[in-house]
């Protein structure tokens, strides 16, 4: 016998698939949502069923960190640092301390745990992880959302090829194995086709790290510069690279030159990306994953957001990982998209957080809005006495204020309430 359903009442709701509701109501029966609507309305449909009342709280979506990278948690003291002078003297740094430290798995695991944990505090229902060792796997169980863990394969030179092709056809052929690519300036061509061609047949996303340099640039479009004197130093340089050969076609050049952009592929980072290579994305309907915590950490650049929307291309944001960005929380990167691109409206960043998020990670099914059929996967913030002082949220005449506040506000993990 299937339980009544549960109707969560709040002063707003925020869909994100349609405009907000006051007084709104969300019906929720065997972890499904069944209705969303006015409350009125919602328990004169469904009279049996037990109200939960939200006061001074806002109902949302969960928010869904599109790209991570947890097995480097242990390195989170890189990030306390000061920046790197250059995109590939942080990348040197990195190793090197990655390989000084030589932490065990228990160790990697502890800490990865430990951030993991972190996010679901926060509020964050799905999250994509990109992982060399594979390890983080063993975290799926432990997380109460869904955790889609990618192993990433990187290789530039041709003498090394049928090596990871071989590691590769060994990968087990199964829909929840997932395996994908660093960047194009570190991985060979055939490696990158055969990534995508496995990611394909499994009806998988492929994410891989593009356009987050000019360093990157410059190697993809003239096979020249500071990532190049950076692999030649590191011995992975053998001149089997082809560039595209023109200024203005970068890594998305590349990748639609090769057949690698379509609805399935999804681009984390994207800064460096002409208005020919948008309109590359928004045709071939790539997904696009912004880490603006990273990025200014880095100093590699601020994404064109506004660009992309007008586009008609919702990207996705992700936190990157604790080596360079001091704090993994969806809630800072929305805060700090917004200090970089104030002309975008608060409404957009989150859905960037949400349903951004679960488009570029194939979840919007499930995921993303508040919508009849997808899983129950809701948060309610809390957002009475934080800088601002709403005082009662049920006063707020404008959504704008509210939505300005979650977006702006630092939200504590105590504000955040997951429901199901």
């Amino acid at each position: 016998m299937i339980d009544p359903p549960i109707i969560h009442r709040a002063p707003w709701l925020l869909p994100i698939s349609r405009p907000p509701i006051t007084d709104g109501g969300l019906a929720v029966q065997a972890g499904k949502i069944i209705k969303v609507g006015r409350f009125k309305e919602i328990a004169r449909r469904y009279p049996e069923a037990k109200i939960l009342d939200h006061p001074d709280t806002v109902l949302m979506p969960g928010l869904i960190n599109a790209h991570t990278h947890l097995e480097l948690s242990h390195l989170a003291h890189l990030s306390q640092q000061p920046p790197p002078a250059s995109f590939t003297g942080w990348i040197s740094s990195m190793l090197v301390e990655r390989a000084r430290v030589d932490a065990d798995k228990k160790t990697i695991l502890e800490t990865a745990r430990n951030v993991l944990a972190q996010q679901q505090e926060q509020g964050v229902v799905a999250i994509a992880d990109i992982s060399n060792t594979g390890f983080t796997r063993e975290l799926i169980p432990e997380f109460q959302g869904q955790l889609l863990c990618f192993k990433e394969y990187l290789g530039l030179r041709a003498s090394e090829l049928a090596a990871f092709l071989n590691n590769l056809m060994k990968e087990a052929e199964r829909p929840d194995v997932c395996c994908t690519a660093h960047a194009p300036y570190s991985t060979h061509l055939d490696l990158l086709l055969a990534l995508k061609t496995r990611a394909t047949r499994l009806g998988q996303i492929f994410s891989i790290h593009v356009a987050e340099s000019l360093a990157e640039h410059d190697m993809i479009s003239q096979g020249r510069g500071e990532m190049r004197n950076f692999l030649e130093q590191r011995g992975f340089w053998d001149n089997s690279f082809q560039p595209t050969g023109a200024a203005t076609k970068g890594s998305v050049s590349y990748l639609h030159q090769h057949g690698l952009l379509d609805s399935k592929t999804l681009c984390v980072h994207c800064l460096h990306v002409t208005d020919m290579e948008r309109d590359l994305l928004a045709q071939s309907k790539a997904k696009v994953c912004l880490c603006p915590g990273s990025n200014r950490y880095l100093g590699v650049g601020i994404a064109p957001v506004e660009k992309y929307l007008n586009k008609g291309i919702l990207p996705a944001l992700g936190t990157d990982s604790l080596t360079s960005n001091p704090e993994l929380s969806l809630w800072r990167e929305m805060r700090l998209l917004a200090e970089d691109h104030p002309a975008v409206k608060p409404r957009d960043i989150l859905r960037m957080a949400t349903l951004g998020g679960a488009e570029a990670l194939g979840l919007d099914r499930q995921l993303g809005s508040l919508e009849a059929g997808k899983a129950a996967a809701l948060l309610a913030v809390d957002v009475t006495g934080l800088e601002g002082n709403i005082s009662s949220v049920a006063d707020v005449a404008d959504v704008t204020d509210i939505e300005e506040h979650l977006v702006h506000q630092q939200i504590k993990q105590r504000s955040v309430y997951s429901l199901a």
